[in-house]
């Protein structure tokens, strides 16, 4: 049985993760690096241990070993994909909430983990090592070893391939060690469909539905939903049993994703194998009422699944939307400051995972998203309606955010019918328009004949009333 875990991560996901594990009655052990020493995430844990970085493998096993952790999670990003990591715990004798080293390293070579996908049946991409056939333009330009779009690039015509590969392969190489790309077939208005899966070591699998993940900037998800619009029962069964197939294929242990390309036709391509905890799990676990955490830990302890695919059912729909510090109407530009207010919205079916408080310090050493905004209703039209809601009465001032961009991108009318796909916001430049935004600091400052604070701070798109802690149009 594990009685403590260090939790190698931050942020929200690191506080996601104690919230659960003191449930269950086992301690938890939070890390910091100087630039977090009054992150939230400390408060949540039972005990801290500073490092010096939470990239170095070697120091995290060692940290957790001096505090008599049992076991690590690595929560998303960081290590939490690293065969290193997973191998220095096998080897040091610390239980690794996660799949084992081996696992990891043929799924995080995007190369091998297309071989594997197809001699398991499962269709995939067509892809080049070397230069595609002409008629196959337009490709895309992939990292071997990466992910999150970095190493990543569009090419259209034969005369650009050349800079397009040695660009992404710079960038490959200074974001994951690892400098090779390969090329893939680029499908056109596809959609990014994936499928939870949980394996224990036990053989036994099953998938936990789909998300839909085609909302997205540079590559990365910002709105991600389930179920999706786009699956009948029929696609639904038949890509649950393609992501059950890919967990079997590589003897999966633990909790991840198995991602897919949805294209026009209604014909689906594995994508990849993310071996970890997602950032979007929220919204299976509003749907499903499975706790993914839990389910890590016993299945890290040796146990079997807690359920069986015929025992889950989805009640009801969940959206979440990304709360970062980026300014998307200067193409995402990350946000730094200090979080002056911070009042998230409240009320029947709302979650919000957040990884800064008030006083909470923005700086450019992470990423930068600060909270998971999570609803949940009856029924999409009734979660937009309550997200649109949430998203009004969402205050957070002191740093330039995401939250009326996000707010515009759901209140189009293609994304209420449904009619998503991954170049969504190529197609809906008006969702980038401040037109009719008003600085709520510049509004109290004349109210309140106060200072108005400076450029980075949030700003409001409902001119109008304030009521509730949001601008309602009056």
């Amino acid at each position: 049985m594990i009685r403590k875990v260090l939790i190698a991560n931050r942020g929200e996901i690191a506080i996601r993760i104690s919230l659960t594990l003191r449930e269950m009655g086992i301690q938890t052990a939070a890390v910091f690096t100087e630039p977090d020493e009054h992150s939230p995430h400390l408060r949540a844990a039972d005990e801290i241990q500073r490092i010096h970085s939470y990239l170095d493998s070697q120091e995290i096993v060692r940290t957790a070993k001096e505090c008599s952790a049992d076991a690590i999670h690595p929560g998303y990003g960081f290590l939490s994909e690293s065969p290193t990591l997973a191998a220095a715990c096998e080897q040091a004798g610390v239980i690794f909430i996660g799949p084992e080293s081996d696992t990891l390293r043929t799924m995080g070579d995007k190369l091998e983990s297309k071989g594997v996908m197809q001699k398991a049946g499962i269709p995939t991409v067509p892809s080049w090592h070397g230069s595609p056939p002409a008629a196959e333009y337009p490709v895309l330009v992939k990292a071997v070893g990466g992910g999150g779009g970095k190493g990543m690039r569009l090419v259209e015509t034969a005369a650009n391939l050349a800079d397009a590969m040695a660009s992404a392969s710079r960038e490959a190489a200074s974001a994951f060690g690892d400098e090779r790309v390969f090329l893939e077939k680029y499908i056109r208005q596809p959609r990014h469909i994936e499928f939870q899966i949980l394996g224990d070591s036990h053989g036994n699998y099953i998938h936990v539905f789909e998300r839909e993940c085609s909302i997205q900037r540079r590559h990365q998800k910002i709105i991600e939903e389930t179920p999706s619009t786009a699956l009948t029962p029929d696609l639904r069964a038949r890509m649950g049993a393609a992501a059950v197939a890919a967990a079997k294929a590589v003897s999966y242990r633990g909790a991840g994703t198995v991602e897919f390309i949805l294209d026009p036709a209604g014909d689906f391509y594995f994508l990849e194998m993310n071996t970890r905890i997602q950032v979007e799990h929220p919204v299976t676990e509003m749907t499903t009422g499975l706790d993914f955490i839990r389910e890590q830990v016993r299945i890290a302890e040796g146990g079997k699944l807690s359920y069986r695919q015929s025992d889950l059912h989805q009640i009801g729909h969940s959206i979440e939307c990304r709360i970062y510090a980026e300014v998307p109407e200067e193409e995402f530009r990350p946000a730094t400051g200090t979080v002056e207010t911070f009042e998230p919205p409240a009320g029947p079916g709302i979650r919000l995972d957040s990884g800064v408080a008030q006083g909470s310090v923005v700086s450019y050493h992470f990423d930068p998203i600060l909270a998971k905004l999570i609803v949940s209703a009856p029924s999409r039209e009734a979660a937009i309606e309550r997200m649109k809601r949430a998203l009004r009465d969402f205050v957070l001032l002191g740093v330039r955010n995401n939250i009326e961009f996000l707010y515009r991108v759901i209140s189009t009318e293609d994304f209420a019918a449904g009619k998503l796909d991954t170049g969504f916001l190529d197609r809906h430049p008006q969702v980038f328009s401040t037109s009719e935004t008003i600085p709520i600091e510049a509004i109290l400052a004349a109210s309140l004949s106060i200072t108005p604070h400076p450029a980075d701070s949030s700003r409001a798109t409902f001119p109008g009333v304030w009521t509730s802690g949001s601008w309602r149009n009056s």
